[in-house]
């Protein structure tokens, strides 16, 4: 057993889930943050549980071969990712570990290594990511208005002037905002006596196209002197949509569902190869364009629809479709799609979008899939070759994993960014008559834990 307040010696041998080291004291389980396997290091017992305590990194004594100087100023404290301080090609073999662990330990697989490939990283991870959230608050001490990301494990916001993660335009974003707040007087929002005005600055770009939205989420439904704010967001090369959105509930979530258009369009463009795609502030789209089109591409080999005699005559159903995109990205390599989704606005930009790109192949249908699915099989005599799953990072309903082995669709691929839940369900419908063809993890998320993953099933 180890004391709290006391100093010990560590060696650290793997990461955890939020990216804090993992060493052990006696055979007693030490959770480190900032710390890296490998890392020998000095650390303070700070809290000690039944099972496990935390430790306070006080210096480290020799670094692990994979330590590197952050580039962002703001990582020890910022919460926005955990790994600047990990060489990348090291993040990306934790993150192959963090999914053969996953199929392992809760899946109960001993042989997924047999069919896992080697991870799909990046070449250049910095400005990766297409969209922001920035939390907003006042400083109680010094009376200043701060923009940024939340410190780690907590809801204190982190001030910050650049971020190398996300795009480059956020810069002069935040940068504007802040001083239209401090000139206006523009009051913050208050988590705790929920009070204030401005809560998060959400913003997203168009890689493909440089376009630029800006959403200030307000916890009411105007904003004063707004015309000051567009003057100067709309000096912004690519600057095409400044919109409000309403949140005036006591709340952890970000959006409200109402939007209030205050400049430009309501919404902006984006590609994913030549298929063009309106996107919203509530629209969901993957945060990291580059390698959502690698994603895409991937799914579509293992699919292998395109090499495939049968392709003209192939049919695929899409559950959890949102807006459509991967949908429209099969379409044009097989003879029709079905996209299921519970979401009516969702279904209508998906319609839209595929109206957008002249695309007549692609069926959206509002509903839950565990009913549309078996509905379309049994009652319209639809006979899907593949069977995309791509869920929230909950998972799939067990209701749905259920109704698609009980229609026994041959193919199931399954695109997860949470490899718990994931091995979870595909536990389940191995359980139910499926085997598993291919693991394939890709790079969506630089510097964090969190990693996407596509795996391959058949019947």
């Amino acid at each position: 057993m180890i004391e709290k307040n006391k100093n010990y010696i560590i060696k650290i041998d793997d990461l955890n889930k939020d990216g804090g080291g993992i060493g052990k004291i006696n055979g007693f389980t030490v959770f480190v943050e900032d710390a890296l396997p490998q890392d020998l290091a000095e650390i303070k017992a700070i809290k000690i549980c039944k099972n496990h305590a935390y430790g306070k990194l006080i210096k480290v004594i020799k670094a692990s071969p994979y330590r590197i100087r952050p580039e962002c100023q703001y990582s020890k404290k910022c919460g926005g990712c955990t790994l600047q301080h990990l060489e990348y090609k090291a993040e990306l073999r934790q993150k192959q570990k963090i999914v053969r662990d996953a199929f392992e330990r809760i899946g109960g697989f001993k042989d997924i290594m047999a069919y896992m490939h080697d991870i799909i990283g990046m070449e250049k991870p910095e400005h990766s990511r297409n969209k922001a959230q920035f939390p907003v608050c006042k400083n109680s001490k010094t009376d200043t208005v701060e923009i940024g990301f939340y410190a780690r494990g907590s809801h204190k916001v982190i001030d910050i002037s650049s971020c190398p993660i996300s795009h480059q335009a956020n810069d002069k974003i935040i940068d504007i905002c802040r001083n239209f707040m401090i000139q206006y007087d523009i009051e913050p929002y208050n988590e705790s006596l929920h009070s204030g005005l401005v809560r998060h600055i959400f913003t997203r770009v168009g890689f493909s196209t440089g376009e630029i939205m800006v959403c200030l989420v307000i916890n009411g439904e105007t904003l004063p002197y707004a015309e000051k704010l567009i003057s100067e967001l709309k000096k912004i090369d690519g600057m095409t949509s400044i919109a409000l959105n309403v949140n005036t509930e006591k709340t952890n979530v970000i959006l409200g569902e109402k939007i209030i258009p205050l400049w430009g369009r309501e919404y902006i463009y984006d590609y994913i190869d030549d298929i063009k795609f309106k996107i919203s502030p509530l629209s969901f789209y993957q945060v990291n364009p580059a390698q959502m089109k690698l994603l895409y591409k991937c799914a579509l080999d293992m699919a292998n629809v395109i090499d495939n005699p049968q392709r003209n005559n192939a049919v695929c159903i899409d559950a959890y479709c949102g807006i459509g995109s991967i949908s429209l990205y099969f379409a044009k390599y097989v003879k029709k799609v079905y996209g299921i989704e519970i979401v009516p606005d969702a279904i209508s930009d998906a319609r839209e979008n595929a109206e957008l790109n002249d695309i007549d192949n692609a069926e959206f249908i509002i509903g839950k899939s565990e009913e549309e699915i078996p509905r379309l099989i049994q009652e319209n005599n639809i006979i899907p070759n593949v069977l995309i799953l791509d869920p929230p990072r909950k998972g799939c309903d067990a209701e749905l994993l259920d109704a698609i082995a009980q229609v026994k669709i041959k193919k199931v691929l399954y695109i997860s960014c949470d490899p718990a839940t994931l091995a979870r369900d595909v536990k389940r419908l191995c359980g139910k008559g499926y085997k598993i063809e291919q693991v394939q993890p890709v790079e969506m998320f630089p510097r964090t834990m969190h990693v996407e993953c596509i795996v391959l099933m058949s019947i």
